[in-house]
């Protein structure tokens, strides 16, 4: 990947606003950019738009929508605001921090009411993990494919080109940072030229990219990555080709719940509704519901690099119409026993402990327990389950700094003439580390900063765009 000077192009095409990657966050970008009156072009390397958006949970974070208000959520954009602060100890992004606070909630409403892709108020998730209020939005699918699925029908129906196979490996730009264009490379081998007016980097972040892992998150260069193949972070070595700022390089969202041997991520609900982690020995380990995102490295650190989640009938009734669990379930991932010494036979892990670590949790019914978690759920009660997790990186959160209109800016403040980010190519809200990250918080970020961007690309791009 390179910067070309831009007085060597030859461009075989011109758009009004080229979109770099093909996720949520991209495929928003073109809506917003439809909306706005041009006729923007989705560039995806992969045969299909997927990406990290497909594989998430397909849950975002936002306040004050028209689907809270209607369930009656009193939520707003300082609360929002103030969660994310709290969570981050203040070290969020203060530009992305506001932006998502305030905008996220009226970008969920838009989608809705403009597009038809409508994310449903969950009330399955109680306010958990630092968020104060309950403001987790999923599509009726309850997953990142059902909604990929409809953000790209509406795509379809709003008119709006999407190339697959298509990988970006240059672009072309003035001295000063102004992108003219790139290069697109398709699989047969052969180049394309395409100008730009515009340009929008909505593509993934660098959880693919050892080198950069082991650079700016270096305690999990070992990790297991649960993210999707391609994750190189070209998007934000542009930028900073260009002159762009990166910051909060060292913020993630781990895992600590991905189904081992499977592959799949387990839904955090089944701890929400009681359930609990322990470890080989039978013991629980930390507070499940405190940090969704640092639980990964947690679990890394247990005997063996694993745990098992416990959980019971009540709570598997609870959670039986979520999609992965329904695929775990369909492997026969899940152990199970009829007493407490049949579960502690069938996961391997001392009875006696088990029993103890039951009983403790039983004790903290009403109040807090010696980790700091509140227990406001049934007691655990036989028939029990278990499935066997282990930790693992999931998705960078550092990126490309921005300004309120999305545009990538230096480390002066100034911003790139025609240059926006979104996605996993920008800085997200979760500070520095794992245990900022808020759960629904990277599609929240991608969605948001999709349509600012779209948007923001679009009014760029000027009167000498081309019109719909």
């Amino acid at each position: 990947m390179s910067i070309i000077p831009a007085d060597t192009a030859r461009f075989e095409a011109t758009v009004a606003v080229a979109i770099v990657g093909g996720g949520a966050c991209g495929l928003t970008a073109a809506l917003a950019a439809r909306d706005a009156g041009v006729a923007p072009l989705v560039l995806e390397q992969a045969p299909h738009c997927q990406g990290s958006s497909y594989m998430s949970l397909g849950a975002l974070c936002a306040a004050g929508t028209t689907a809270q208000l209607r369930a009656g959520v009193a939520d707003d954009a300082e609360t929002f605001l103030a969660d994310i602060l709290a969570r981050t100890g203040g070290a969020a992004d203060a530009v992305a921090a506001r932006l998502i606070a305030t905008r996220a909630g009226s970008v969920v409403d838009w989608l809705a009411e403009r597009h038809d892709v409508v994310f449903e108020w969950d009330a399955g998730w109680r306010p958990a993990f630092g968020h104060s209020r309950a403001r987790l939005h999923a599509t009726a699918g309850r997953s990142g494919a059902d909604m990929m699925s409809r953000l790209a029908d509406a795509c379809d129906r709003a008119g709006v080109d999407v190339v697959t196979g298509a990988r970006v490996t240059d672009l072309f730009a003035t001295g000063d940072g102004t992108v003219r264009g790139l290069r697109v490379r398709r699989p047969d081998g052969s180049c394309e030229d395409i100008g730009c007016a515009a340009l929008v980097l909505a593509s993934c972040g660098f959880g693919d990219n050892p080198d950069m892992i082991a650079r700016h998150i270096p305690d999990m260069r070992e990790a297991r990555y649960f993210g999707w193949e391609g994750n190189r972070g070209d998007a934000m070595r542009w930028g900073a080709a260009l002159g762009g700022a990166l910051t909060h390089m060292d913020a993630y969202q781990g895992l600590g719940l991905l189904a081992d041997p499977y592959g799949i991520d387990v839904n955090p609900k089944l701890l929400i509704e009681g359930g609990i982690q322990i470890n080989a020995r039978g013991a629980r380990f930390a507070n499940e519901l405190d940090d969704v995102s640092g639980q990964g490295a947690r679990v890394m650190r247990e005997p063996g690099g694993f745990s098992w989640v416990v959980y019971d009938e009540r709570i598997h009734r609870a959670c039986a119409d979520l999609p992965q669990y329904r695929a775990l379930l369909a492997l026969n991932a899940r152990r199970s026993g009829e007493t407490v010494a049949a579960l502690a036979d069938a996961i391997e892990v001392p009875e006696a402990a088990l029993r103890q670590t039951l009983a403790e949790v039983a004790a903290a019914q009403g109040g807090r327990d010696a980790f700091g978690r509140r227990f406001e759920t049934p007691c655990l009660a036989p028939p029990l389950h278990a499935l066997r997790v282990v930790g693992a990186l999931f998705h960078t959160q550092g990126g490309l700094a921005i300004d309120p209109t999305a545009r990538v800016v230096r480390e002066d403040g100034a911003a790139l003439a025609n240059l926006f980010a979104g996605g996993g190519a920008a800085v997200g809200i979760s500070g520095h580390g794992a245990s900022g990250y808020l759960p629904g918080a990277g599609l929240s970020a991608a969605i948001t900063l999709g349509a600012i961007a779209g948007t923001e690309a679009a009014r760029c791009a000027g009167d000498g765009a081309p019109a719909t």
